[in-house]
């Protein structure tokens, strides 16, 4: 392994002190930090009280990037998320007062609790990495990174985020309810004391730029650029799908499959990496057709037909 990946094991580090607090979530936990490494955002839909939140102030303490919350509510207005400006009588100037989105790592708390013009300013500036202000542009902190998440239960006064706004995010995700060990072991955890008030900073935010940029050097063959077209097309042709992939999401998931495994502590990726990763990254980006709905089938059982029916390449030595 080059020297260009010494920087792996502070992944691993990182992923170790976070996991003190989340306990039984290493896959949502490497998926959050997969988005991370690949500048990406990750959408968390799960019942209330699953540790979505506690795993997004986590890992900002841990990585030494800062972090804000935004707790969404319908009266929370577009210029609390962009920032404004304002008039100084003492200078005889408008200044620009930031928003909530000007910090490296934005938790947006129950995002479908807002109003959709508020969800298209976090959305616009989540893909665009500046915001405009009165004809003015302010560029975001690097790296950005939002964890957004909404209830999976509960729809009523909320304002869903159409398939258009969805696709800006690379993955979405669910935390899923603990064990029974786990679950104690929370309890125990919590005692005393908040357990994310002992989570230490173990890695320095110009280490995590080296690490976001080491990305860039993943090997990521030919034939995997192939492959993941065809998986792609196959969704599109699918004929219990409406709306198939995107070449966005071809993109992500070529994005995320070389974090991924680069936080696995290799310089390549493989065709199981793509598939390990086709349902965070696809799974909020198809529709199914209304009959489709009506039935059985679900979007995880025809990412699965895809998946069988594309044939992967075959390393050569």
């Amino acid at each position: 392994m080059s020297d260009r990946f010494a920087n792996q094991y502070l992944m691993a580090n990182l992923a170790k002190e976070v996991s003190k607090v989340i306990r039984g979530k290493d896959e949502p936990l490497l998926i959050v930090m997969t988005a991370l490494l690949a500048k990406g955002h990750v959408l968390i839909e799960d019942v209330p009280g699953v540790g979505k939140t506690t795993l997004a102030m986590a890992l900002g303490r841990a990585s030494g990037l800062e972090f804000r919350r935004a707790q969404f509510t319908p009266d929370v207005m577009a210029s609390d998320i962009t920032g404004f400006t304002i008039y100084n009588k003492e200078d005889g100037e408008f200044e620009y007062r930031s928003g909530l989105v000007m910090t490296n790592l934005l938790l947006a708390d129950e995002i479908n609790r807002t109003s959709p013009k508020t969800q298209s300013a976090l959305l616009e500036a989540m893909e665009e990495k500046h915001v405009t202000v009165d004809g003015e542009v302010h560029t975001l902190p690097d790296p950005f990174m939002v964890i957004a998440t909404q209830n999976s239960q509960g729809y009523v006064g909320t304002f869903p985020l159409p398939e258009a706004q969805l696709d800006r995010f690379m993955m979405k995700i669910s935390m899923g309810y603990p064990t029974i060990a786990e679950e104690t072991g929370i309890m125990l955890d919590r005692l005393s004391e908040n357990p994310v008030d002992n989570v230490n900073n173990v890695i320095t935010i110009d280490q995590m730029r080296d690490c976001i940029d080491d990305i860039g050097y993943i090997n990521f063959a030919d034939s995997l650029c192939k492959y993941v077209a065809e998986l792609s097309a196959a969704t599109r042709n699918h004929p219990a799908v409406a709306l198939g992939a995107s070449p966005r999401a071809s993109v992500a998931i070529m994005q995320a499959s070389r974090a991924f495994a680069y936080l696995l502590g290799r310089d390549y990726v493989t065709p199981e990496d793509i598939v390990r990763l086709l349902i965070p990254v696809y799974e909020h980006r198809i529709v199914l057709r209304h009959e489709t709905r009506l039935g059985k089938k679900t979007v995880r059982s025809v990412l699965e037909d895809v998946v069988s029916s594309v044939t992967p390449p075959i390393k050569r030595s």
